[in-house]
């Protein structure tokens, strides 16, 4: 079983996560000038702007970590959705997802959008198969070469 719980951004345990996130990237992003880490603004995680989770397991280790935050127009982006390595390729990944997606709509989202990078292939295939469609560029971020979006 797994337990998501909201965690600020900011603390000891989400900026562990974080890190463990911006260091993979790092280490895999397949783009010379590398990845550009960029630490999210907690305000914009907490609630209404948003939420940060943290997905604990049976043990009450944390597994891994996602945020969802505003927009506007109801409007709001997927972040930072991250599993550690052991907690890969059990479907962790999509349940955070589906728990993102909720709080968000409960929040106020109509709609949903993300952006990724193809090199995350783990990601490539998540995020259509939970119903998200390719779109045009909605951001300028440099790690991102797709961007999807979903109606909630």
């Amino acid at each position: 079983m797994v337990e998501f719980r909201s965690e600020s951004v900011a603390s000891d345990l989400s900026s562990t996560l974080l890190t463990e996130y911006f260091e993979f990237r790092a280490e895999t992003f397949p783009v010379a000038q590398g990845y550009v880490a960029k630490h999210p603004v907690p305000h914009d995680f907490e609630e209404p702007h948003g939420v940060f989770l943290v997905a604990y397991d049976d043990a009450g280790e944390a597994i891994g970590c996602g945020g969802v935050r505003d927009l506007g127009d109801d409007r709001w982006e997927i972040k930072h959705l991250w599993m550690r390595p052991p907690a890969r390729g059990l479907g962790l990944g999509r349940r955070m997802l589906t728990e993102l997606e909720r709080r968000a709509e409960a929040m106020g989202a109509r709609e949903l959008v993300l952006d990724t990078n193809a090199s995350l292939e783990a990601a490539g295939s998540l995020y259509p198969s939970a119903g998200f469609e390719s779109i045009e560029p909605y951001n300028d971020n440099p790690n991102a070469n797709l961007w999807f979006a979903k109606n909630l």
